[in-house]
């Protein structure tokens, strides 16, 4: 062991002289306790010197950041970033992100580089394997290391970014990362609702790698989207020039979010970045939004990217192999030790995690291993995610898009040339169609494989269509665009999954009659009140109502009203709550029957059910419940949809626990599940009557693309997490109104809206 005692800590550069010591050498003639003294104390000194250089390094480059960055915040709190670079911009994102909601910047990294279990337990261990198995810590560095220059330059902007503000903030104490990576953001390179990562069993994984587990173990994702059984995924809409009334394109982003998922930024940098639009929180680039030039719009989509395949494993002579034709290939082990908490003290748990050429081991199916492929490329969805950013005309837009890691959505899009374009779709393994891939397929068989990426313009494309517009509600692309709409015969079957839904009827049936748009316009067309569903089931019930007897005076005079309602939703509407009511009656019994395709059209379906298959006097004995449900929990049935259907936030904290006692307010809004197209998802709280807002419009933005670009936007409460900040429910009502703000784009108007200018660090200038 070589010790260089005089250059310990020396950052100068300068040559200097210095003395080395083999310890291995000189051990019996040093064995004077006065010696190991000295040497103990000059080695402590060397790390310290070292990690005070380190720190010194830090907050240098910190400071430099801080002073090519100025942040404005305006009216509503929204920050606007300027920065000298990308990097210098990325900087300040970061640092305005964690003003806002720190606790969730941190949440989705303790979720996304597997470390949840030090925070929330054992229930989480198989969250943080998951991750692991996927890519593991020196991975990710790895991953990093290997990105091109001007990436590891945003991911340490990033780094920067959070561990500034802490610095800066010291009352603010972290639950588990007190210091930020740059390599961190590999582990979250795409800002969708759910992750591919996501829909990987952790249940499965458990069941695979802990046989002696506790059967009574519950597992726990960490997600900080809330279980509230809406549909998640989004509204998107492009209108072209000719059904608008300034003759410019339109594009509606309405993405379908858990309350708070994202914030609202504007970041620019002197190297061609100027976007705005909604960030989730954490990331270094705006995941739905604008420029000046082009905007984008994403939606879940229903593309087969995730494929499992059946292992045949061989263990001979200690080896443990899997089938593969007719060889035998190795099957990759990796030892993984994780850190979770405990009641009193944190524990750890050691995993052999296994990989094959297909992926990761995730479960088993009888006597076979599971292998589970997704995308797994985050140097070049990082590169996507953020070069989208910067793109001025749908050619650059294309060639972006051919990078082919976006792959759990699909791209609606506009732009100031007046084009629009669909993209369903991006990363789309090719497969031998002869098999099934909605099961797991046989691992020993070649011919399963993936054989590359289809290109991107062999995927699912649609581009200026004759009719004007182009929408998108996570429902199937073959009606994306009317007449004009893409042919399902002329497509892979796994290149689409999802069926129509009531929220694409309600938006076709609109866009058919749109004309001379403006942005206005536009936002009631995006809210319109109408509900498919709702149509269906109540005629299904005013049938039944007229073959059999109602049971009850009370069921009469609901029946009565009923008739003449036109099936929107509003805060005033009795009829609302009543089909309510109504229909969650009919969900919690046990009547709809168990062999309904819940892989197709479900909802469809299950209203065919209880609208027209089930018998009359059904219909009306559930009626008669729902109505006794109301009755019981508000004293009357004649209870206004909006007493009801409320809108509450009452702290910072990602979960919320509702209160009747405590202020709310009224939300003439509804579930998208039947048809409404401004999503309203909503849950009980543990022991209250009415329902509150957990998910649905979060972020919604109307643009429209000319010599300048216009906007307007709107956030569920605010954008500050911090019930102490003005900026924490100064958009609430405007939120239950559907009232949106004007977006200050440009720095003349950013500067008329100023309320304060500063660096990231202070140096309040207004």
């Amino acid at each position: 062991m070589m010790v260089d005692l005089l250059s310990c800590g020396n950052t100068s550069g300068k040559k200097i002289t210095f003395v080395q010591i083999d310890l291995f050498t000189t051990y019996q003639t040093l064995m004077k306790k006065s010696f190991f003294l000295f040497l103990l104390i000059a080695l402590a000194s060397c790390v310290q010197n070292q990690n005070e250089s380190k720190d010194n390094k830090d907050q240098k480059r910190w400071k430099e950041r801080a002073s090519n960055v100025e942040i404005i915040r305006d009216d509503f709190g929204v920050p606007h970033i300027y920065g000298k670079s990308d990097a210098d911009a990325v900087f300040g994102l970061l640092y305005a992100q964690c003003e806002d909601d720190f606790n969730r910047v941190e949440q989705n990294y303790i979720w996304a580089i597997g470390r949840l279990a030090e925070v929330e337990g054992e229930t989480s261990l198989y969250s943080d394997l998951r991750a692991n198995l996927y890519m593991t810590k020196e991975e990710a560095i790895e991953n990093y290391k290997n990105s091109p220059k001007w990436l590891q330059e945003l991911c340490v902007a990033f780094a920067d970014g959070v561990n500034y503000y802490l610095k800066t903030h010291p009352e603010v104490k972290p639950k588990l990362l007190t210091y930020f990576e740059p390599w961190m953001p590999m582990y979250f390179s795409e800002g969708s609702i759910g992750g591919d990562i996501e829909r990987v069993s952790t249940s499965k994984i458990k069941n695979l790698y802990d046989k002696t587990a506790s059967d009574e173990l519950v597992i726990n994702d960490g997600l900080i989207r809330l279980k509230d059984n809406e549909p998640r995924g989004s509204n998107g809409f492009a209108i072209s020039g000719k059904l608008t009334k300034s003759g410019d394109a339109m594009l509606l982003i309405n993405p379908h979010t858990s309350f708070f998922f994202r914030g609202e930024v504007h970041v620019v940098s002197e190297e061609g970045l100027n976007a705005y639009g909604a960030v989730t929180w954490g990331q270094f680039f705006v995941y739905q939004g604008f420029n000046e030039k082009t905007g984008w719009m994403h939606t879940s989509t229903g593309t087969d990217i995730i494929d499992e395949f059946e292992e045949t494993i061989v263990v001979e002579d200690g080896k443990t192999s899997y089938k593969y034709s007719d060889e035998l290939r190795p099957v990759d082990s990796l030892e993984v030790t994780l850190n979770y908490k405990s009641t009193d003290s944190v524990r750890q748990k050691t995993f052999m995690m296994y990989r094959t050429h297909h992926g990761p081991i995730t479960h088993t199916i009888g006597e076979k291993w599971v292998s589970t492929a997704l995308m797994w490329s985050p140097i070049k969805a990082l590169e996507q995610s953020f070069t989208r950013t910067k793109k001025s005309n749908h050619d650059e837009f294309y060639n972006m898009m051919d990078i082919r890691t976006n792959s759990s959505n699909n791209t609606v899009y506009a732009d100031a040339d007046g084009t629009i374009a669909y993209y369903h779709g991006n990363f789309i393994p090719k497969r031998d169609v002869s098999f099934d891939y909605t099961k797991p397929v046989d691992g020993s068989n070649p011919k399963t494989d993936w054989q590359g990426l289809h290109d991107l313009k062999d995927n699912i494309l649609v581009l200026n269509p004759p009719n004007g517009w182009i929408q998108n509600c996570n429902s199937t692309p073959f009606t994306s665009a009317d007449q004009y709409s893409p042919k399902r015969e002329d497509y892979p079957v796994y290149m689409t999954s999802y069926p129509e839904n009531f929220r694409g009827l309600h938006a076709i049936s609109l866009l058919q009659q749109a004309e001379n748009l403006t942005l206005d316009t536009l936002i009631e067309l995006a809210y319109d009140p109408y509900l498919p569903g709702a149509e269906i089931l109540i005629r299904g019930l005013l049938e039944a109502s007229e073959t059999s007897s109602v049971k009850s005076q009370e069921a009469k005079e609901a029946i009565e009203l009923l008739k003449t309602w036109d099936f929107s939703v509003s805060v005033n509407s009795v009829e609302m709550t009543l089909f309510h009511f109504y229909v969650y009656a009919y969900l919690k019994s046990d009547k709809i029957p168990r062999t309904l395709d819940n892989k197709g059209n479900y909802w469809f379906e299950v209203f065919d059910y209880m609208s027209k298959a089930s018998a009359p006097e059904e219909r009306l004995e559930v009626f008669q419940t729902g109505l006794e449900n109301l009755t019981a929990d508000f004293g009357s049935w004649k209870t206004p949809w909006g007493e009801f259907n409320r809108y509450q936030r009452n702290d910072g904290e990602i979960h919320q626990e509702f209160d009747d006692s405590k202020p709310s307010l009224a939300v003439g809004m509804a579930s998208g599940r039947w048809g409404a197209l401004a999503s309203f998802g909503a849950r009980r709280g543990e022991n209250t009557k009415r329902q509150y807002g957990v998910s649905g419009n979060s972020f919604v933005a109307v643009v429209e693309f000319g010599d300048k670009v216009k906007a307007k936007t709107l956030l569920a409460g605010g954008q500050s997490s911090d019930p102490n900040s003005p900026h924490f429910d100064d958009q609430a009502q405007r939120y239950a109104d559907a009232q949106f703000k004007d977006v200050a784009y440009y720095k003349e108007d950013v500067l008329k809206r100023a309320v304060s200018t500063y660096h990231p660090g202070g140096n309040i200038e207004k």
